[in-house]
Parts: structure tokens; sequence; C-alpha cells
């Protein structure tokens, strides 16, 4: 046998990485968190959202929506919406409205 006969690793085809299917989780299977927190807040509520795995796009409507329907303010910070004041139960209606299935995490 000659020497370098063994070709499996040699060719830049076989560098290259598969392409992923499917890059967020459907919005029936995404963990989505809805809690109130004042932790950085200067002691203001704040209800927040975690977990939303869309594209920001998406979520910068979903936040246009809530802050419609709640009639207070509201942000987008490293995918994470926040809303100012107490509003758990108007978005977590909201969510499952959209398709997903929110819990509400702490007290």
């Amino acid at each position: 046998m000659a020497k370098g006969g063994w070709r499996e690793f040699s060719g830049p085809e076989s560098l290259q990485r598969p392409e992923a299917a499917s890059a967020t989780t459907p919005r029936g299977l995404q963990k989505v968190r809805v809690q109130r927190t004042r932790a950085g807040k200067g002691g203001k509520l704040v209800t927040t959202i975690t977990g939303l795995q869309a594209p920001e796009a998406e979520a910068r409507q979903l936040l246009k929506r809530l802050k419609a329907g709640t009639g207070t303010g509201g942000t987008f910070k490293d995918g994470v919406i926040e809303l100012q004041g107490d509003h758990v139960a108007a978005a977590m209606a909201a969510l499952e409205k959209d398709g997903y299935r929110p819990k509400q995490a702490g007290g």
C-alpha cells in the first residue's frame, strides 16, 4: 500500500460542517418565562419575558402589541422583553394567543 492512501479527511468537502435543519424551536416547545422583578431597576416593578427564540423583528412586533395592550412602556434588550409595571397576566395571555406556552417564573 502506498503512503497517503488514507483520504477520509484530506479533501475540503470533508471539512465542511453540516447545515442546521432549523435554527429556531417551534413556538409551542420554547421555554418562555414571564416574571415580575425589581432587580436592577431602582425599586421599580418590571415584567420580563425571557426564553423567546424568535427573530428580532418578530420579538419587536410582539413588544409593540404588548405595549399597546397594557398601555405602558417597554423595551427589548439582549433577547429579553421588559414591560414597565406588573403585567404578568396580560403578557401570558398575549403569548398564549401567539402560540407560545409561557410559564410564570418567580413569586
